[in-house]
C-alpha cells in the first residue's frame, strides 16, 4: 500500500550571503506547506531532513531547487506511514555540519564520487588496497555499518581531523569514505586530500541513497537517522544485526536515547531491557530525579505540547563567528 508521507534528506554546499533573511523565508515556506524537521542554514550552505505529505515534500524540493544557488541539490526520498518529526526547526549556524573544518570548501575540492552500484561491486570484490572508511560517530556505526569497513573511535565528527593522524599508513591505499547521507564525506574526503591522501573517494548520497538504489546489500545492521525513527532499515537483501543490548548483551538493532536528559546516551537496548531499566543506560541514570518518562520508544521531544511553529520566526540575527 502506498505510504502517505515522505522523508527528505539533503545538503548543498553553496555560498549564502543573506543567510538570516533566507532563514526567515525558508522557515515560512515550511510552515505554509505543513513541513516539519530540522534545517540548518549557514554561510556555507544548507543541510536538512524534513517530512510531510508527499505533495508538500514535492513542493519543497521544487522550492529549494528553484534557487540557482541550490539548483543541483540532490534529495534522498524515503516513504513513511507517518510524520517523522513533531516540530520544525530552521536555524542559522556557522557550519551545516559541525566539523572544525571551516577552511575546507568541498565546492573547490573533494573526493571522487562512487555511485551506489559501483560501491556495491567494490564491496563484493575485497581488495587489500581499498579501504572503506566510516566517518560517522561511535553510536552511529555501532548499530550499523558496511561489511569489512574501518570505523573510527569518535564521539562527534569534529574529532575526525585528530583521528586522521592515525591513518597515515593508508596514504598509499584507495580510501572510500561513507556516511549517512553524504554531507560528512564531502569535508572528510576533502580533508584527507588536504593531508596528502591521493586516492580518495566517497559514496555518493551515503548509506541512505545506497539503500534506496541497491537494496542495501552488505550493509550490516541498521542506519542511525536523526528523526523519530532513530534507526532505519537499509538492507532488504541480506539483513543482519551487529549491535548488542547495552544491558543484557543480547543481539538487538533497537536504539534508544537514555531517559536521563543529563546523559542522553545513544545506546542499543532490547525492548525487554528498555522497560526493565525505564529507558536508562544505568542504575545511576534510572535514579536521577530528572529522568524522563519512558514510553517504549526511547525518543524524546522537547516541549511538544502547544507547539506553535510560527513562534520566533522573526528574531535577532544569529552570530556567525
Amino acid at each position: 500500500m502506498e505510504k502517505e508521507y515522505s522523508i527528505l534528506l539533503y545538503y548543498c554546499y553553496a555560498q549564502i550571503d543573506d543567510h538570516e533573511a533566507y532563514r526567515e523565508e525558508h522557515h515560512l515556506f515550511c510552515i505554509e506547506n505543513n513541513l516539519r524537521g530540522r534545517v540548518i542554514i549557514s554561510p556555507e550552505g544548507l543541510n536538512g531532513t524534513v517530512s510531510g505529505k508527499k505533495a508538500d515534500c514535492e513542493a519543497y524540493i521544487a522550492y529549494v531547487q528553484s534557487d540557482a544557488r541550490f539548483a543541483d541539490t540532490e534529495f534522498k526520498v524515503e516513504e513513511s506511514e507517518t510524520q517523522a518529526f513533531a516540530k520544525l526547526h530552521v536555524r542559522v549556524k556557522p557550519e551545516i555540519v559541525h566539523s572544525s573544518l571551516r577552511h575546507i570548501n568541498p565546492r573547490e575540492r573533494t573526493g571522487t564520487y562512487v555511485e551506489p552500484e559501483e560501491f556495491k561491486e567494490l564491496l563484493k570484490q575485497p581488495d587489500e588496497d581499498t579501504i572503506f572508511l566510516d566517518v560517522r560517530s561511535n553510536y552511529e556505526h555501532s548499530v550499523g555499518r558496511f561489511k569489512n569497513a574501518m570505523t573510527l573511535d569518535i564521539d562527534n565528527f569534529r574529532e575526525f581531523p585528530e583521528r586522521v593522524k592515525e591513518l597515515d599508513h593508508l596514504k598509499n591505499k584507495k580510501v572510500v569514505t561513507y556516511c549517512t547521507g553524504g554531507i560528512k564525506c564531502e569535508k572528510a574526503s576533502a580533508y584527507l586530500l588536504d593531508q596528502g591522501f591521493e586516492n580518495v573517494y566517497q559514496l555518493h548520497g551515503g548509506i541512505i541513497k545506497y539503500g534506496i538504489e541497491t537494496g542495501g546489500e552488505d550493509f550490516e545492521g541498521k542506519c542511525y537517522v536523526f528523526d523519530n525513527r532513530i534507526t532505519a532499515d537499509v538492507n532488504s537483501v541480506n539483513p543482519s544485526i551487529v549491535s548488542k543490548c547495552h544491558i543484557t548483551g543480547v543481539p538487538t538493532d533497537r536504539m534508544v536515547n537514555c531517559a536521563n536528559p543529563q546523559c542522553n546516551a545513544h545506546i542499543a537496548m532490547s525492548e525487554e531491557a528498555g522497560w526493565l531499566m525505564d529507558g536508562c543506560c544505568s542504575d545511576e541514570c534510572r535514579e536521577n530525579s530528572a529522568r524522563r518518562p519512558y514510553d517504549g520508544t526511547g525518543y524524546y521531544q522537547k516541549n511538544t505540547n502547544h507547539y506553535n511553529p510560527r513562534k520566533n520566526v522573526k528574531r535577532e540575527a544569529a552570530k556567525i563567528d
